[in-house]
């Protein structure tokens, strides 16, 4: 799945946050602790480069806890502080603020000895579409300052938010970068919503999904839709144990592959079979 998809609302995003970086003590990065690999846009390391960043794992709820964990040691092993967090949980800018005075301490200790008193840290805000900026934003500022969505392209300007006693918050649109050259970062994208449903083909999301399941989770499968397949049934057996069982047909008593597609994809999208991380981190430790 070869997706081309970068609007121009995304590029003229790129060129902003260039500008305004000189202007930023450190960098929130919210990534889907459920893709914590292909939810990170290879873009931003060119234009970030060694700002300090806080690593947030949103949606932790939905995602693998054994797995999460392993992500947060790899991402204190790569220098950054890092938390994993559900954007809706209660007393969230108590912890990102800690967070935020460790990573520029260095910063405002080398103002101090110039004589310069200390300001509101400014933090930037990055992440790809749909990765949950606006829903975190509106719960560190305490009130409803970003418009939210759950389809991706909803924050479309910067604006500054206060948030605690001394943080300072630019957001910034979510920015998906021009290519992907990996098919499997794709689907993971489209299975969590990063990429709007309209512009992917959504059977074959589904069949990676499906076969994500038959090879991590066969018990729960088969559980959950009431089938009985094994790790040896093809996709299409699979599509059919579902669509039978959940009684998606189309006329003459035919399975209706479209209905079973969206099902499948709803219901994994929103942790209906259970909780899931798509990236592992063996497989990105050496990236």
């Amino acid at each position: 799945m070869s997706i081309n998809w970068f609007p121009g609302h995304m590029a003229k995003a790129r060129r902003q946050i260039e500008e305004i970086l000189k202007k930023i003590d450190v960098v929130l990065e919210i990534l889907d602790a459920r893709i914590p690999a292909s939810s990170h846009n290879p873009m931003l390391d060119e234009v970030v480069k060694n700002k300090p960043r806080i690593i947030l794992l949103n949606k932790k709820d939905l995602a693998d806890p054994d797995e999460t964990n392993k992500w947060i040691s790899y991402f204190k092993n790569e220098g950054h502080q890092v938390l994993a967090l559900n954007g809706r949980e209660s007393n969230l800018i108590k912890k990102i603020e800690p967070l935020a005075e460790i990573a520029t301490q260095e910063y405002f200790d080398k103002q101090a000895a110039k004589g310069i008193n200390k300001r509101a840290i400014r933090a930037m805000i990055l992440g790809i579409p749909n990765v949950g900026k606006s829903t975190i934003i509106n719960n560190i500022a305490g009130k409803k300052q970003a418009i939210t969505g759950n389809t991706p392209g909803v924050t479309k300007k910067q604006q500054w938010i206060k948030a605690g006693r001394d943080m300072e918050l630019l957001d910034t649109p979510g920015i998906l970068w021009p290519k992907f050259e990996d098919e499997e970062t794709g689907q993971k994208l489209s299975l969590t919503g990063a990429i709007k449903d309209a512009v992917v083909p959504l059977d074959e999301v589904a069949i990676y999904t499906l076969k994500f399941l038959q090879a991590n989770d066969l018990e729960r499968l088969n559980k959950f839709y009431n089938i009985d397949v094994d790790k040896e049934s093809d996709p299409i057996e699979i599509f059919d144990a579902i669509g039978a069982s959940r009684g998606l047909k189309m006329r003459g008593n035919l399975i209706d592959y479209e209905q079973v597609t969206n099902r499948v994809i709803y219901d994994v999208r929103n942790g209906k079979v259970g909780t899931y991380t798509f990236d592992q981190v063996k497989f990105h430790a050496n990236d």
